[in-house]
């Protein structure tokens, strides 16, 4: 079974210095119907204003990975290290666990647009942490590239949950496919560009979640920037 949500069916919030848009039920944005796909609880599509950010804020008992598009955003938490700055390319996990502090501001010119991403950990209670890695565009060109899993493999970054991430670019002719495991879940999200996704044509914020299937074809892009999940249930 494959569930196409277009990019407008989302949640939406305009706090001036930030737009977002939920994929999920998040802060005033309630939809029973949209509670998260599997252990995926959040992807927030925000857009922060130059010299603006979430002041210091604190979280728990949940693996959080920011993916930057454009701009950049800077990180500081609690556990004592700056973070860094999160740019294009680039994916930070942070480990809540049994409790984290943390403050993200855009101190570039321009605006920076980010994807926040919730999974629900395997087990609670976990120390805290954080982990930082690049993946350089020719890594993803027509190809899903692994930036986050449960084991760290093939150097991407690890998460503390069920689930594993993949990041690809596609334009033109090039096309990738992914084996599905039945059993599980798989989630695709456009980040931006239209591509196509098992013939289903997505257009940016668009999302295909697929139950059941055992392929996943991905073809037909032009300037798409996508994510890709494997979700336990």
């Amino acid at each position: 079974m494959i569930t196409h949500r277009k990019s407008s069916d989302r949640g939406h919030a305009d706090h001036g210095w930030l737009k977002s848009w939920h994929s999920f039920s998040f802060a005033d944005y309630y939809d029973p119907a949209h509670m998260g796909v599997g252990n995926l609880r959040v992807i927030n599509d925000d857009r922060v204003a130059s010299g603006t950010g979430f002041g210091t804020h604190g979280h728990r008992d949940m693996e959080i990975v920011s993916y930057v598009l454009e701009g950049e955003l800077a990180h500081r938490d609690s556990l004592g290290g700056e973070g860094g700055v999160i740019r294009p390319g680039e994916v930070q996990r942070m480990s809540a666990g049994t409790g984290v502090r943390h403050s993200e501001y855009n101190h570039a010119e321009s605006t920076t647009h980010f994807l926040q991403i919730w999974l629900l950990p395997r087990t609670t209670g976990i120390t805290p942490g954080y982990e930082h890695k690049r993946f350089d565009d020719a890594d993803k060109r027509g190809r899903l590239r692994l930036v986050a899993s449960e084991d760290g493999r093939e150097g991407s970054v690890t998460v503390h949950a069920d689930a594993a991430i993949r990041a690809g670019l596609f334009d033109g002719d090039e096309r990738a496919e992914l084996e599905l495991d039945p059993q599980r879940l798989a989630y695709v999200h456009l980040a931006r560009g239209t591509l196509r996704a098992n013939g289903v044509v997505l257009a940016a914020g668009d999302a295909l979640t697929l139950d059941g299937e055992t392929r996943l074809v991905l073809d037909g892009g032009s300037a798409a920037e996508v994510l890709v999940f494997d979700l336990a249930r």
